[in-house]
């Protein structure tokens, strides 16, 4: 054999063997009569026997014929099924996405919304893994993810941002606590309690740090808690105050003995972002994912 066979004449030689007739098949897969006819003779030739046996009343499979339609039938739909996949892939209806998101999207929006996207994407598989937004950046500049979800106030160099959502941080309180009668404060007016914080290193407490050096008194912490629900539980039980973002402790709120007093400084109202790459353009059914959260 000197050529290599191809899926098209593959096609026409299961056409008509299906239709007992290469003129039938032509007009099935629009080519002409001629051409499917070529096909065969150039592949009978290259094969070194004869695939059909013709008549007038059409061409009729010869056993060697019958073992090639046989396989090729697998062939084409082995090529089918990949060339479905990689049209879907390419746009961005099937893939994988690897997301990072920082602890505020996992609890605000990141449920609902993905829970409606996988809905109308079943092929498409998310892996989400939860980090703090100042450990996001490196791992997306090394390539270990799509893109991740950060809270910080401007993107480091190799990253773009879009804003994605928006929350608002509180004082937690308490109920019987001093300040939890306030209608809004600064933060530099509870700066005076003892702090119950997130571990360190997070956009969180970094951020209350910086605050509290800006007022010129530094923040008094007593505890640090990995999640959201420990800061909650121990602001409860009197131990002392937190900042946490309202849409997060819904639960918490309606469950624990707190108080949400708001914060009056502009920091409070954060803006959450989608970080990606941008040397690398993200694969297509990343954009998909994205632009599902992003959608106003």
């Amino acid at each position: 054999m000197n050529e290599p066979i191809d899926l098209g004449t593959l096609r026409v030689v299961v056409a008509a063997a299906d239709l007992g007739s290469i003129s039938a098949a032509s007009e099935r897969l629009q080519l002409a009569v001629a051409a499917a006819s070529s096909r065969i003779s150039a592949l009978e030739e290259s094969l070194g026997f004869r695939v059909f046996e013709r008549s007038s009343r059409g061409v009729q499979l010869t056993p060697a014929g019958q073992m090639l339609v046989q396989r090729s039938r697998a062939l084409l739909t082995d090529a089918d099924r990949l060339a479905q996949h990689l049209r879907g892939y390419s746009e961005g209806l099937q893939g994988h996405v690897r997301v990072l998101a920082n602890t505020s999207a996992l609890l605000e929006v990141l449920p609902q919304r993905l829970e409606q996207f996988m809905k109308a994407h079943p092929l498409i598989r998310i892996d989400m893994e939860e980090r703090g937004s100042p450990e996001i950046p490196l791992a997306l500049l090394e390539g270990r993810a799509d893109f991740g979800v950060v809270d910080l106030p401007v993107p480091p160099a190799g990253l773009a941002f879009e804003p994605f959502f928006s929350d608002t941080l509180v004082l937690l309180t308490p109920r019987s606590h001093r300040l939890a009668s306030r209608r809004k404060l600064r933060l530099a007016e509870a700066l005076d309690e003892p702090f119950i914080t997130l571990s360190d290193g997070t956009a969180l407490s970094n951020r209350l740090v910086a605050s509290a050096a800006d007022a010129g008194q530094p923040l008094n912490v007593r505890m640090r808690m990995r999640g959201f629900d420990a800061v909650c539980r121990m602001v409860a039980a009197g131990l002392g105050v937190g900042v946490l973002p309202l849409e997060a402790i819904a639960p918490q709120l309606a469950h624990l003995p707190l108080t949400a007093v708001p914060l009056s400084d502009p920091w409070a109202r954060r803006t959450h972002h989608i970080a990606t790459r941008t040397d690398a353009p993200a694969a297509p059914a990343a954009l998909t994912l994205i632009r599902a959260l992003t959608a106003r």
